[in-house]
């Protein structure tokens, strides 16, 4: 992959946690396709940029006001075609759950973005998500 995609796909998850420092659910949703395939921690399918930042500006106005999200890339992989795999574990903060992406991202020449993305509760304690 070269360093131009690579910085890309990290960028998204840059503009996504800045989105949610802010509390700003246009921005955080702005990383999605138009058409994304998105599912929930709680297993909802959500279909569409318009409804993953419906679902997060509700988050951002109650549960999660005033929150960060920390995002750790474990995987950026080439797959092909102009398409990555990448898995990201985020933890959110203060006293928020961790959670494990596993999202698609295609790139071109006008840039990149989300286009799958399925997001999981971890399980497993901080110290062997490594």
């Amino acid at each position: 992959m070269a360093d131009d995609d690579m910085d890309g796909v990290r960028a998204l998850w840059r503009s996504m946690a800045d989105g949610w420092r802010r509390g700003d659910a246009e921005a955080f949703g702005a990383v999605f396709d138009e058409d994304v395939e998105f599912v929930t921690v709680r297993g909802e399918e959500l279909r569409g940029r318009a409804a993953v930042v419906a679902g997060h500006a509700r988050l951002f106005a109650g549960p999660l006001r005033n929150t960060r999200l920390i995002p750790d890339i474990r995987l950026v992989r080439p797959v092909g075609g102009g398409l990555t795999l990448v898995h990201a574990v985020t933890t959110i903060e203060p006293d928020g759950p961790t959670t494990h992406a596993q999202a698609v991202v295609a790139g071109d020449g006008s840039g990149h973005r989300i286009i799958a993305f399925h997001n999981m509760t971890v399980t497993a304690p901080r110290e062997e998500q490594k």
